[in-house]
């Protein structure tokens, strides 16, 4: 079974920017590539920070405050009215970058982007290097795949290959990326492992499991009784 990753789904052409680009020229790119966030990059290509349109409107939120009490201010304050003066890239961008590489799963994407609070997110090679960034919307993308693909992959990948068990004894049938699994095994506790790993296939939204199995190996055994001598 074909495992999803970054690679598959990502962007490989991206807009970028340099520490030294201007705050207009950073609005420019933004717009003109309908995104919301650009990497900021140096001769090598290293992603060195990220400018989100975040970043950006701090200068339309604070820049025309007056700067009374400013030694008082707490650090995410300070941090806003810094970037709302700031007219270059290096100032404004978010540092450390958050990134992905290429071979992580679209599931570690999704949980990355989820925890940090991002919309997207630079991919990088094992140096560091900008190859490609891949959204919330190239996530999804797996769930476009068609009922018939699923029903394949699950059939030939997941019951053949995987758990090398013969297709012909299962019926599968999928309905909007629901899959329902009907037919027996040999024992009860591979039913979870084989539920589990068709629930992990890119596209599945859902598993209606009605599997049977010959011998129940999930009870614990009976311990023998305590004899006192």
């Amino acid at each position: 079974m074909k495992r999803h990753t970054v690679a598959d789904v990502m962007t490989r052409r991206v807009a970028t920017v340099t520490e030294e680009t201007t705050y207009k020229q950073i609005v420019e790119t933004l717009t003109k590539n309908g995104v919301s966030a650009v990497p900021v990059v140096d001769l090598d290509q290293h992603v060195i920070g990220v400018v989100s349109e975040a970043d950006l409107l701090h200068k339309v939120d604070i820049a025309g405050l007056e700067p009374h009490g400013w030694p008082l201010e707490r650090k995410r304050t300070r941090i806003a009215r810094e970037k709302a003066n700031a007219d270059f890239a290096g100032d404004l961008m978010t540092v450390p970058p958050i990134t992905v590489t290429e071979s992580d799963s679209v599931a570690v994407a999704a949980r990355l982007m989820d925890t940090e609070q991002v919309k997207r997110l630079p991919v990088v090679d094992s140096k560091g290097r900008l190859v490609g960034i891949v959204s919330r919307s190239d996530l999804l993308r797996p769930y476009l795949r068609t009922d018939e693909d699923l029903r394949e992959e699950i059939s030939q990948g997941v019951l053949l290959r995987t758990m090398w068990m013969d297709p012909r004894e299962f019926t599968v049938a999928v309905d909007q990326g629901i899959v329902t699994i009907r037919g027996e095994v040999e024992r009860s506790s591979s039913i979870p492992i084989l539920i589990g790993i068709i629930r992990s296939v890119p596209g599945v939204v859902d598993v209606i499991e009605r599997v049977s199995s010959r011998l129940d190996d999930d009870r614990q055994p009976t311990p023998p009784p305590y004899i006192v001598a």
